[in-house]
Parts: structure tokens; C-alpha cells; sequence
């Protein structure tokens, strides 16, 4: 899975579409599912944003208990940044439960997500996001000959 808005729980039958698209719950539980057709900004824009806070901001993550913690500097705006990031995640990614708490000197980004095996592959990839730019900065960095291409958008 390249990109956390591109899971599909594979074993969601076709009479479940409907709810798919009004992210209504199936037998109670959230659909599995990340859709952004009502999202203000794109899959694309989206992804540059979470590039733009975990490599510009993030001081560390741990997974914990059932889920993980991104933790990030207590620069001014961040806190607002990651609720209203985690706030717009929750309107497109039902399965996932996010609390973001702030002190002086972090900001907590709590993760988990319904009792589900896609749900938990999904989580997976969300606590990978750091490596992933990680790599693809690498990654642009070598193909560029050393010198940086600009870096995150």
C-alpha cells in the first residue's frame, strides 16, 4: 500500500458500496475505508501535508497498547495544525480514533483504530509515514545527483 487514502478492506461485498460512500457503518463497526470525495483538499495536497509536518516537526512516535503516539515540537500553530489534521483524517477515515493533547513543550498525536486485521495494516502504514518521506527525500536527493530537488512541497 503506497498511500494511507488508498486502503479498501477487500472483503466488503458489493451490496456495501452505498455505505462506502456516505462512510455509514456496516453491522455497527466503520467501514474500513478512507474516502475524501467531500474533503476540502486532495489525496495529493493531503499527502504533502502530512510530508510537511512529520519531516518538518515530528520528535518522535511509539507504538503503545493498542495503537501508536506521533509527537511533535510545540511550535507555535502546530497544536491547531494537528487537531484540524487529525479532525479532517477522522471525516474521511471513520476506523481510526485520534486524541491530540498539547503542553508546553509536545504536542500527542494518539492513533488506534477499530478491532480489525485492514484496520490495523492501515494503522501500519500511517506509523510508517515518517520512513516512507524518509526514503522518497533519499530517494530524490540520489536521482538529483546530491543536490536537494526542493525538499517537501
Amino acid at each position: 500500500m503506497n498511500h494511507l487514502h488508498g486502503a479498501q478492506n477487500r472483503k466488503q461485498s458489493v451490496a456495501d458500496d452505498m455505505s462506502r460512500t456516505t462512510g455509514a457503518a456496516v453491522g455497527g463497526k466503520p467501514l474500513v475505508v478512507c474516502d475524501m470525495s467531500r474533503a476540502s483538499d486532495t489525496p495529493a495536497e493531503r499527502t504533502a501535508e502530512y510530508r510537511r509536518l512529520l519531516t518538518g516537526f515530528l520528535i518522535g512516535r511509539e507504538w503503545a497498547g493498542s495503537g501508536f503516539t506521533f509527537r511533535f515540537r510545540a511550535d507555535p500553530g502546530v497544536a491547531d495544525w494537528v487537531r484540524d489534521l487529525a479532525r479532517r483524517e477522522k471525516e474521511c477515515c471513520a476506523f481510526f480514533d485520534f486524541t491530540v493533547t498539547a503542553d508546553d513543550r509536545e504536542i500527542r498525536w494518539n492513533v488506534s483504530v477499530i478491532d480489525d486485521d485492514m484496520a490495523q495494516r492501515v494503522m501500519t502504514e500511517f506509523y510508517r509515514l515518517p520512513d516512507t518521506f524518509r526514503r522518497w527525500r533519499r530517494g530524490r536527493t540520489r536521482r538529483s545527483g546530491g543536490l536537494s530537488q526542493g525538499g517537501p512541497a
